[in-house]
């Protein structure tokens, strides 16, 4: 190893963490190639989850090994390290890591990288730790679809009247993006299985859509959040507005309009807020928590750290005054950007601000069902759907993705989508345990 290499250490290897470092890899080829350059990404998984096909991947429309990118396959001139960042001492240059499996130890760095992301924002809601999921990982997505199916089964067999309408009785918390094409996806499947129960019918089921402000979707506009509302109420799912969740303790929701039923499921998908390793350090942060960082992607104040993403606070140059938006389209333009200026950096060049073009955003709502509000065009149902898909193919990193993706798709188009639930998956000792027992 070379002693005197820079020592570029990338926190987090989602959006920000694998496009910065594929970037890098591409601008830095020469240095990493004679070892004046190294880079090492510390991240909990070994893999980059893209997230916007989590709701296709629970409703069975793609495979969910297909929605995560292998980060030491594509990553191939970086070091990953699985662990998580539980100190950032920038006074020193090292951050403190604890691995999955193994002793935590600081490690040295040259330039640092903070692209930690987000995790679920949560409110103090009696009940919702214990009864609640989120949906921001494949594991959420995997477990909420095997649940919903295994409801199913349950209802198809229980004759107790009560216990079978809180089995077909699903709640999502939260209006964005996240959780409408959660709920449209999950139900649009639902309602696929049911055909081949002989004791449930969609009637049965109900679906609600929780959510504290006046609109949905409000990325998309409010015309468009408000015909996504009036879609989904005629698919029979209920669609509260301007409503909260008071408590969900054993299943009874309670929410703010004075209603109370029970449910089986409840998805919590209200927001999200900067990865907790922001607070562990010496980096500054804004007034939301999130690192203060430049319209440069440097963090303000002190050198040699860069941050992008949901766990930075990058002003928007094209509307002063304002944040850019924690989503992946800004996230994957900034780690371009990103990746250019630590390149500049390095060489003694003047850094590039981060600027941006706003495209638009599209959502999917089930099989052929769709909004997008693209350039200004506003677009509804199956042309939505298709651009929906095609945006978010082009997005996906690496070809090897984009095929597998577009074969599941493929299929689909010729053979009816599994309704199986494989719930065993998550306890995969319990039959084998029940045996050693007799």
């Amino acid at each position: 190893m070379n002693r005197t290499a820079k020592h570029i250490v990338v926190v987090g290897g989602g959006y920000v963490g694998l496009y910065t470092v594929l970037r890098l890899q591409h601008t830095l080829r020469k240095e990493l190639r004679d070892g004046s350059v190294r880079i090492t990404v510390l991240t909990p998984e070994s893999h980059m989850t893209y997230q916007p096909f989590l709701p296709e991947a629970a409703a069975g429309n793609l495979s969910p090994r297909h929605v995560v990118v292998p980060l030491r396959r594509v990553l191939s001139k970086a070091t990953i390290l699985n662990g998580k960042v539980t100190k950032v001492n920038h006074g020193a240059k090292t951050v403190a890591f604890e691995p999955n499996v193994g002793t935590p130890h600081d490690i040295g760095y040259d330039i640092l990288v903070m692209a930690a992301g987000s995790i679920s924002r949560t409110l103090p809601i009696p009940g919702l730790a214990d009864a609640a999921i989120g949906f921001k990982t494949v594991g959420e997505a995997i477990a909420l679809r095997n649940r919903v199916l295994e409801l199913l089964d349950r209802a198809e067999t229980d004759e107790d009247e009560a216990l079978r309408r809180r089995a077909l009785t699903f709640v999502v918390v939260g209006g964005g993006f996240a959780g409408v094409e959660a709920l449209a996806e999950l139900e649009d499947m639902a309602v696929d299985a049911v055909r081949y129960y002989r004791n449930i019918s969609r009637k049965d089921m109900r679906w609600v859509l929780v959510e504290a402000t006046d609109r949905i979707l409000p990325e998309v506009g409010p015309e468009m959040g408000k015909w996504t509302a009036e879609q989904l109420r005629e698919r029979g799912i209920e669609v509260k507005m301007n409503t909260r969740l008071d408590s969900c303790e054993g299943g009874l929701v309670k929410l703010s309009d004075g209603e109370e039923f029970e449910a089986a499921t409840i998805v919590w998908t209200a927001g999200v807020k900067p990865s907790p390793v922001v607070n562990a350090g010496d980096l500054p942060l804004d007034e939301r928590g999130r690192i203060k960082t430049t319209t440069r992607l440097t963090v303000a104040g002190v050198e040699d750290a860069f941050s992008a993403g949901d766990v930075a606070g990058v002003p928007d140059v094209t509307n002063p005054g304002q944040y850019c938006a924690p989503n992946a389209q800004h996230a994957v333009r900034q780690a371009k950007v990103l990746a250019d200026n630590i390149t500049r950096h390095l060489h003694g060049q003047p850094l590039a601000d981060y600027r941006h073009k706003y495209v638009g955003s599209v959502a999917g709502l089930g099989l052929h069902k769709g909004v997008a509000n693209v350039y200004g065009i506003k677009l509804r149902g199956l042309l939505a759907w298709f651009m929906h898909r095609t945006y978010h193919l082009s997005r996906v990193p690496t070809v090897n993705r984009k095929v597998r993706v577009t074969m599941d798709w493929t299929l689909a188009l010729f053979f009816k989508r599994e309704t199986v639930s494989l719930g065993e998956i998550e306890a995969p000792r319990e039959e084998f345990r029940s045996a050693a027992a007799t």
